[in-house]
Parts: structure tokens; C-alpha cells; sequence
């Protein structure tokens, strides 16, 4: 934990934390490339920073502007994030940017829940247990590929997945999914670290997990760009966001509770499992 200054004075950014931080990504089951690419995200902080390397208010605001003039929006979040969960670690949650930059317009198409039971119907058919999961997972926790490395077998026995970013990126495993993970673990003999590993107990490379996915996807008869990890969290999302309107006007216009996403049942888990839209992997072989 760094010693801190003044309120004013800022906050100091050296190595030793860094290497720290970095150190704390890997015990919770981060991949090797994202802990790279957090080191790259800090680096790139810790060369803006002046003389005394003081982080100080204001700052990573100077530094996105910066940023932007180099690289995309969505990459200028992704850097500011890792610079955040950094904060977190040591300690220094008032330096932190809490807003990031608006997405781009995204015109990347999006998958129907229909079409997102046919790819779980299909993976179903072929025994394909592994692709059934993966295309479960990014479709009912919004996980990215990079932070797939973070569905451990610890984080399975919580429930409870914390990818880097600190608390706010905490997010709870439903318990269908959870279920139907254990039972994969006990199949394969997974008792500790990623639970989607290759047959020599490596973790699966993004390349690998896409191309399972998208595999999956071509059988089910989905359209080309449709059956990717990225389609199947904006379906998590847009799900998210269509629960949060819905209880927001239930509230008469209440702010949403923060506790909301822990009450999420995402597409083909939780409610739509119980009415029989979705039985897990266990009761269909």
C-alpha cells in the first residue's frame, strides 16, 4: 500500500506498487497477456506522469486527453481502467476517473435470445460441453474474452467472479451457471485455477475461445458476425438494461439499487431456466 500526501499533493505511482498490483492480478487467475497489457496501460501513465511521478486530481483527465489523440475511445477506457483498478489497490480511490468515454456508435449486429437457445441447443446436440459453457458464460455474466482467465475454480466455489477494476467490477455468478460449472470442473478434473483450460492444462487463448464459439454458431446455422463473445455480451447487457428500465419505472423514476445486478436473472438463466426454457447441461444428457 503507498503512503500517501496531502489531499493535494497527489499520490506517488513507483514500480514496486506496480509490480505489486500486477502480482495481486495473477493470484486472482489473470492470464499472462492481461497482465501484460495492464503493465503496458501503466506504463504508458507512469511515462506522462512528471519528475516526482506524483499522480495527482485531475491528471488521468489530462492524461485520456491525451490519449486521444492517439488512440480510440473504447482503448482510452480500456487504459484508464487498468490506471483505476490500480487505485483501488493502493488505496487512492479519489484520484481515480470515474467516468469513461462514450462507446462509439457500434453498429457490430446483435444476437436474439432465440438464436442465443439455438446455439445452446446445438452445443447441446453435438455434446459439445465446452462450447455450451463458454457461450454461457460471455452471454450471462457480460465477462470479456481477456477476463475469461478469471472464471476460476475458487471463483466458481464463491460464485463470484472479480476480474481487474476493483469492486464495482465484481460480478456474481448466477447460480444455474454455477451449478453447470461445478459439474464441468468434476467431469474434467479441474480443482484449482481457469476452469476452460487445453488438454495440457493451459489456459485457452482468446483466439481459441472465439473460434470455439464461432464454430459452435456455424452449426446452429448464425449468421457470420453474429456468434462471437462480443455479440453474446451486448445480449447480457441489453438484457441488464432492459431489467434496470423496468424496475425504474416500477420505483416511479427511483434511482436503481446498487445491489441490482446481483438480482439479475441474465438471458437463459435463473427465470427462464425455471419455466423450462433453459434446463442446464446435467438434465439433457
Amino acid at each position: 500500500m503507498e503512503q500517501r500526501g496531502r489531499a493535494d499533493g497527489g499520490v506517488a505511482v513507483t514500480w514496486q506498487s506496480v509490480d505489486e498490483y500486477l502480482a495481486s492480478l495473477t493470484q486472482r487467475g489473470c492470464s499472462p497477456d492481461t497482465v501484460r497489457a495492464y503493465r503496458r496501460c501503466l506504463a504508458r501513465l507512469y511515462r506522462f506522469l512528471p519528475g516526482d511521478k506524483l499522480l495527482r486530481r485531475g491528471t488521468l483527465e489530462l492524461w485520456r486527453g491525451e490519449l486521444l489523440q492517439t488512440y480510440t475511445p473504447r482503448t482510452v477506457n480500456v487504459n484508464v481502467s487498468a490506471v483505476n483498478s490500480y487505485l483501488e489497490h493502493i488505496g487512492a480511490r479519489e484520484f481515480q476517473l470515474a467516468r469513461p468515454l462514450p462507446p462509439p456508435e457500434d453498429d457490430q449486429p446483435e444476437i436474439t435470445r432465440a438464436e442465443y437457445l439455438r446455439m445452446l441447443g446445438r452445443a447441446r446436440q453435438d455434446g459439445n460441453e465446452r462450447a455450451y459453457l463458454l457461450t454461457k458464460v460471455f452471454a450471462c455474466t457480460g465477462l470479456t474474452v481477456q477476463e475469461l482467465p478469471c472464471v476460476t475454480a475458487r471463483a466458481v466455489a464463491e460464485g463470484r467472479v472479480e476480474p481487474p477494476g476493483g469492486e464495482e467490477r465484481s460480478v456474481k455468478l448466477p447460480e444455474c451457471l454455477r451449478r453447470e460449472l461445478s459439474g464441468y470442473m468434476s467431469r474434467h478434473g479441474v480443482r484449482d485455477g481457469p476452469v476452460f483450460v487445453t488438454r495440457s492444462g493451459q489456459r485457452m487463448s482468446r483466439t481459441a475461445v472465439t473460434d470455439c464459439i464461432q464454430r459452435l454458431a456455424a452449426s446452429a446455422h448464425i449468421a457470420p458476425g453474429k456468434g462471437n463473445p462480443r455479440c453474446l455480451r451486448k445480449l447480457f447487457h441489453g438484457h441488464f438494461r432492459a431489467l434496470g428500465a423496468r424496475e425504474h419505472r416500477a420505483r416511479g423514476g427511483a434511482g436503481l439499487d446498487n445491489g441490482l445486478r446481483g438480482r439479475v436473472f441474465p438471458p437463459g438463466c435463473g427465470d427462464n431456466a425455471r419455466r423450462g426454457d433453459d434446463d442446464d447441461w446435467s438434465a439433457t444428457r
